[in-house]
This record gives C-alpha cells, structure tokens and sequence, in this order.
C-alpha cells in the first residue's frame, strides 16, 4: 500500500538522493487466474513558499540544487578571486585583516545568492522557479526552471503551505480525493487503479470481489490468491467452503441461498427462490392454461393428439411412487415428470398450498386420483412448484413420450426417444422465449426448419378448406388472441430462465439425455422434424 511520509521537506534530504531514480511499488492481488494490478505510490507532504519548492518527493525528484560542500567551494574561490585582484590593483592588505574581509565578503555574497534563489537552501528540489526569477538570470549550474508548480487537482499555483506529492504530481492536500467517495485523502495508505486515488477501504469495497452468498469480501488463499466458485451461467460468485456447509440452492434456477434473502422451504424440503416463485405452478388447475399451450404449440407442427391425456401435478414423494409402479419408459433416479402407462392411483395437489412462517409452505391439500387405461397414456404427472417455462418444458418432454406410443412407434433406444422428447421441450422453449420477447430474438436452425415445415402443413390446410370457408361467409369469425398475447411479455428474469433452461438442454453431459439430445437435433436441422421422424418410426434410428 501506499506510505505517506509525514516529515518536514528538510528531513528528507539525504533520503531523496537515495531513492529519487527509484521506479514506484507495485503490489498484486489475484483474482482466480487473472491478476488485478495494484498501483502502490508514496506520498509526501512538504512546505511550499509560492516561488521554489521546499517540499521533496521521495519519488523522481532531480537534484538541481547545490549540495553544501558546492557552496563552501565557492565561497572559498570567491574569496581567493577577491584577494588576487586586490593584490593586482596594489593594495596593502594584512593577511590577518584580508582573510577576515575576504570571509565577510564571500558570506555577504554567499546569502545574497540565496536571497535571490532560494533552491539552492535545501539541496535537491523538483524542477520549478519562481514567476519573478528569469531563466536567464539563473547562476552557474543551476539548470532553468520550467514554472510554478500547479495543483493536480485543481490546476491552480500551490501558493504557500502545505502540499502533497504523489502519482508523479503535487496536489493541495484538500485536491487530493478518493474517486468514490470525493473525500480527501488523509491516510497513510491509498491505493490507484487507472490513474485514480481511492481510499483502501472504499478500493476494496468496489474491487475486492465479495460472496454474493454470505456478503463478505471473499478471503485469499494460503498461496495469497482469491479463490471463488461462480454459476457458469448465473455468474453468482461465492465462497468454496458454501460447496460443504448445507447452503441451499433453488430447485429450479440452482442459485444459492443468499445470506438476506429467505428461499421458500417446500414440503418436500425443496427450496424456491422468489423469482420462481413469482410463476410457480402450484396445483392441477393451474397446470392447465400450460398444458393447452403445449397441445397448441404440438397442433401447429402437425403433430395433434387427439387423445385426452390427464395431467396431474404431484409432489415428489407421489412422483417417485408412481416411477416405482411405471414398467415402461427410461427414468431418472430424481425425476420431474412422467408418461403414465399403467393403471394406479396417484395423489394429486387439489389447490394452491399457503406460505406460512418462515417462508415454509404449509396447508397442503392432496387426494386420490385412480388412473384408468382407455389408451396406451394414462395420464401425465409433473413435479408441482416449479416455474411455468419449466413445468412446460417438463411437459413439452413428457408429451413427446405420449405422442410415441400413441402413434405406434416401435420401442425405442433411451438415447433416441429421449433425444428426441429432449428436442421438442427444446423447440417449445425457444418459441416461448421468442414470443415473450419484445424484439426480435435469433432462433436456431432447427426451429427455422420446423418453423418452416409448420407453415407448409397449414399452408395445404389452408387450400384444402378454401372451399369450405368460402361458403361460409356469414359465419366469419375474428380470430382469437394467440396464447403468447394472452401471456403477455415476459420479464427479463424469465427469459432469462428459459435461456437458462435451454442451456440445460444443450450442455447435458449424460449419454442418453445429452448425446441423444445433440444427436436428435443435428437430424432435424439436416432432414426437418417430419423427416426424422419418419426415419425414427421406419428404423429406430436418427437418421445420419
């Protein structure tokens, strides 16, 4: 850090030769594997007189001054130069009485010399004169002056007094000020970045990185490093040692818990950030303006089913049940979502639970729903309390699994059906996130050729009931509002949600969820969504 030396300008004579060709301290501070550079300056307070500097920097000063062996030097020559050309001109002098006049003459000269510039009083200064000495009236050896010296910070003469010299300039101690706070700094210790001073505390207040979990600076390591751990795509940072001590994270967007924020503790000991909190799914009824959307958004790839498949939102200990009951289909060991086969019964949300103390919901009403088979689907279950662009991707995945077995397609590798189920939650978040988005958002080539492939399959649609329409002109209806109007735009938080959640997709290191999902979609960008599917149900098989 920086050292503000306090004593008078006198004192630091002999220290100024020592340290003046000295470049300036610096100190560094890490930051994971990048470097935050420190810039460390000394400061020091001298005494100025309005004409030629008393006041020394410790740094990059120049000795223009005369040093006092120089001045008794000269002294003696003056002497010797007076008494030869007393001699010369023929005067009797005693030698006693001429070394006494010759010692009163020099002194007289020697103090007008100093009465006249007074830089030659303290030995080394910087490069300044006074307004009122010419440069060309300068004695011998002592190099011309290049003007007053002028406050930094305020670009007026220093005048008398105090000063500061630091960061190659000097400064009226009341011009040098903290970049933040405007104060002046007083201190022993200050630290620069760019070129501007700041206080230490109000430096590491701006640039020490801090624990967005607990709201501490975070510490430096044994090797002197700071080391923290940051969400790849939140960028949260926080203290390695929250990886081991129980702090909490969302179920949903997996953010810590932070230290001045209460997460919401779910029944089955979840926790729920507010942000998702704020379009949580809670219960069935709730569900179903979702689950309408995605039978829209299956509807316009021509992809309708034409079955009424239940949908039900249970809690986590229901969900596992029911996976245990399931004899079909490839499920995680912590799933949120599943495509029913089976007959059971399942005990569903039937409202809204309550937030009670301690942000704890409480009031969970639950109850019994037998499931009957009327067709290969029996129902659909998902997770409760998630937000809505989760639950409806959860759907979106769940309903491709429907779609399959109502269809007739063959069983199927884990890789391929849930690759592709993974693609279209995929393509439904992208349509979801660009439908909420006021400006226009850039769309992967997938979705343009499903996009596509929709408009033609309304397009023969269209042709095929012109007839039709055409005869019904008294029965024209207006059409309704499309369900991404009806919803609204969405806030800046939850887009970037679904972002987040499509990264989810897209970065999934698991061979069947992952592999399959990145091979699915490499076949729809190549051969459209019907054409992979197509090959799916002839083959088993992505096309390549």
């Amino acid at each position: 850090m920086n050292k503000m030396d306090r004593r008078r300008p006198k004192d630091l004579y002999h220290r100024v030769n020592k340290m003046d060709l000295h470049p300036p301290i610096r100190k560094y501070m890490g930051l994971l594997s990048k470097y935050v550079k420190e810039s460390v300056n000394k400061v020091t307070k001298g005494q100025y007189d309005g004409n030629f500097g008393e006041g020394n920097s410790t740094q990059h000063a120049k000795s223009y001054g005369l040093h006092a062996s120089d001045n008794d030097d000269i002294d003696r020559a003056i002497a010797l130069s007076l008494s030869e050309e007393a001699r010369k001109k023929g005067k009797a002098i005693d030698n006693d009485d001429h070394l006494g006049e010759d010692e009163e003459l020099a002194r007289a000269l020697q103090e007008s010399l100093k009465d006249e510039h007074p830089r030659c009083q303290n030995g080394p200064v910087g490069d300044v004169h006074s307004d009122s000495t010419p440069a060309t009236s300068l004695p011998p050896r002592i190099l011309p002056s290049s003007g007053v010296r002028v406050c930094a910070g305020c670009k007026t003469p220093l005048g008398h007094g105090q000063f500061l010299s630091c960061m190659d300039s000097v400064w009226h101690p009341h011009c040098f000020r903290c970049l933040s706070c405007s104060m002046p700094i007083s201190e022993c210790e200050f630290a620069v970045d760019e070129d501007h001073p700041y206080h230490s505390s109000c430096y590491k207040e701006l640039f020490h990185p801090k624990c967005d979990v607990c709201k501490t600076f975070i510490r430096t390591n044994k090797k002197g490093f700071i080391e923290y751990r940051a969400h790849p795509f939140w960028m949260q940072k926080y203290c390695p040692s929250h990886d081991n001590d129980g702090t909490p994270r969302c179920c949903s967007c997996e953010r810590m818990e932070p230290k001045d924020i209460k997460y919401i503790t779910l029944d089955d000991g979840r926790k729920l950030c507010l942000e998702c909190l704020y379009t949580s799914i809670m219960d069935t009824n709730e569900c179903q303006p979702v689950y309408i959307d995605i039978q829209e958004f299956y509807e316009g790839l021509n992809m309708k089913v034409e079955q009424q498949i239940p949908l039900l939102l249970v809690e986590r200990q229901a969900l596992n049940e029911a996976r245990e009951a399931e004899k079909m289909g490839h499920h995680l060991p912590e799933t949120r979502g599943l495509c029913l086969s089976e007959e059971q019964i399942v005990r569903i949300i039937l409202r809204r639970p309550v937030i009670g103390p301690g942000n704890k919901i409480i009031d969970i009403s639950t109850g019994p729903y037998k499931l009957a088979r009327r067709c290969e689907v029996t129902a659909i279950l998902v997770l409760y309390a998630l937000p809505r662009l989760l639950t409806g991707y959860i759907l979106a995945h769940e309903m491709m699994h429907a779609y399959l077995r109502l269809k007739g397609y063959r069983i199927l590798s884990p890789e391929v059906e849930e690759g592709i189920c993974q693609v279209l939650a995929h393509l439904w978040l992208e349509s979801e996130i660009v439908s909420g988005s006021s400006s226009s958002t850039a769309t992967s080539s997938a979705a343009v050729a499903v996009a596509a492939e929709a408009e033609a399959t309304a397009a023969l649609a269209a042709e095929a009931t012109a007839a039709l329409a055409a005869e019904a002109t008294d029965a024209t209806e207006t059409p309704s509002e499309s369900s991404s109007t009806k919803k609204g735009e969405k806030t800046d938080f939850e887009k970037k949600l679904g972002e987040f959640f499509k990264r989810q997709i897209e970065t999934d290191p698991s061979a069947i969820y992952g592999d399959g999902f990145r091979a699915g979609m490499k076949a729809v960008e190549n051969y459209g969504l019907r054409g992979t599917l197509d090959h799916i149900k002839r083959t088993g098989f992505f096309p390549r």
